[in-house]
């Protein structure tokens, strides 16, 4: 196996975004959920005998986030950059792989679920900007918020995905792939 220039950076920086979104997430379901910190809110101002209603604890709250969540939409953009990239290189690239008929049974796996990530990414980009515009192209707000229960019901899948990539690629480089991460930091196994 031989990956391109184009190959490898489109590799690097699609792992950078998908874990920063995941982050993005992560921070917006621990600690910058609304519902927790709208009580910490209500609590903390209560006790120097300030009261707000829960409703106002919630758009402090949201605010408190908002900055952040603007990453999740640019991070948005930028994988919907690297998915039509992707499917450029596909075409395109001059990178030397091996066919999938060649391998065994194992690495066709690892190859299907690499086209099941491919699937699902794609979805979350295409869902995430049908919720961010759900309005510019037509859609309800109730039809908007059916996407995102999916949505958010999708995105552990690219949680596990993640893991089972960094595992699969641990495990590979200590047993019988050494140099798989050079080769896609170099673009070529060591011999």
């Amino acid at each position: 196996m031989k990956y391109s220039m184009k190959f490898r950076i489109w590799h690097w920086l699609n792992a950078i975004v998908v874990v920063l979104l995941l982050a993005t997430v992560f921070l917006r379901k621990t600690f910058l959920s609304w519902r927790t910190n709208s009580e910490i809110i209500v609590n903390q101002l209560s006790s120097i005998g300030v009261d707000i209603t829960s409703v106002q604890a919630k758009v402090i709250a949201k605010a408190i986030r908002s900055g952040m969540w603007e990453w999740h939409i640019i991070l948005g953009y930028m994988l919907m950059f690297l998915i039509v990239y992707r499917i450029y290189l596909f075409y395109k690239d001059d990178s030397k792989i091996d066919t999938f008929s060649s391998l065994n049974m194992h690495k066709k796996m690892v190859r299907i679920s690499y086209f099941i990530f491919y699937g699902v990414i794609l979805f979350m980009s295409i869902s995430g900007f049908s919720i961010y515009f759900h309005t510019a192209i037509g859609l309800s707000d109730e039809f908007a918020h059916d996407i995102k229960e999916i949505h958010e019901a999708v995105y552990p899948v690219i949680y596990i995905f993640v893991l089972l990539h960094i595992s699969g690629v641990v495990i590979a480089e200590n047993r019988d792939e050494k140099g798989i991460v050079s080769s896609m930091i170099n673009g070529e196994k060591p011999q």
